[in-house]
């Protein structure tokens, strides 16, 4: 028996995919459309997608906010996985957004998503001052790196207890472990890291999927 995860190959992630990851046709398009982009490294994978759409089914989230959507493929999925979730997305760049929107429209899920333009520490503070605090089931984070903090204890304010939050790139390729790199992000990420690992309000798994995935369950 293993006691730690396995390495995963190229060989063994393609057989992964190909054994395991149910991507609905309009997601596979959004991602290969992705995929063309400068930027599509920002893009989760197909098999955190639905990982991430089955936490919204077993919980049975019904409103969920995420932090940084760029095209849009996680809360596709995510609405995918819910007739009833509806879904705050926040993002600064209306260029990739765009991408969502058309996406969702084809969906059929638009109507179930609110898109919301501007600093996502505002949206999440104006979410909080509208009575939405304690309200929100799922919340996935997924943008700057250098405010992972600041959007980690407002989406905590807006988590019911039981409410699940999950963070993207948390292992950021490797270098949160490799002490001599200390730009900004890599120790943004090393300070969340820290900060969630000791918050007794939450309890916590740090997943080995894409480039690292925390969750963390506010305690009622």
């Amino acid at each position: 028996m293993a006691n730690r995860s396995i390495q995963i190959t190229d060989t063994l992630y393609d057989y992964m995919i190909a054994n395991s990851v149910r991507e609905p046709q309009i997601l596979a398009e959004l991602r290969a459309e992705t995929a063309k982009l400068p930027m599509a490294m920002m893009q989760i994978g197909p098999e955190q997608g639905q990982f991430m759409a089955l936490l919204v089914r077993l919980i049975g989230a019904r409103n969920i906010v995420e932090v940084g959507t760029f095209t849009g493929y996680s809360s596709l999925a995510m609405a995918l996985a819910s007739k009833d979730a509806k879904i705050t997305c926040c993002d600064i760049s209306e260029e990739f957004t765009a991408i969502a929107r058309r996406y969702w429209a084809k969906a059929g899920v638009a109507e179930r998503i609110d898109l919301k333009l501007g600093p996502a520490a505002d949206t999440l503070q104006g979410l909080i001052d509208r009575g939405a605090k304690g309200k929100v089931d799922f919340a996935f984070i997924d943008a700057d790196k250098t405010n992972y903090e600041r959007y980690y204890e407002l989406v905590l304010e807006l988590l019911r207890p039981g409410g699940l939050v999950a963070i993207d790139n948390v292992l950021w390729g490797g270098e949160v472990a490799n002490p001599a790199i200390s730009d900004k992000d890599t120790v943004a990420i090393r300070t969340l890291n820290r900060r969630v690992f000791a918050d007794e309000r939450v309890d916590l798994s740090l997943v080995p999927i894409g480039d690292g995935l925390t969750l963390a369950r506010k305690r009622p």
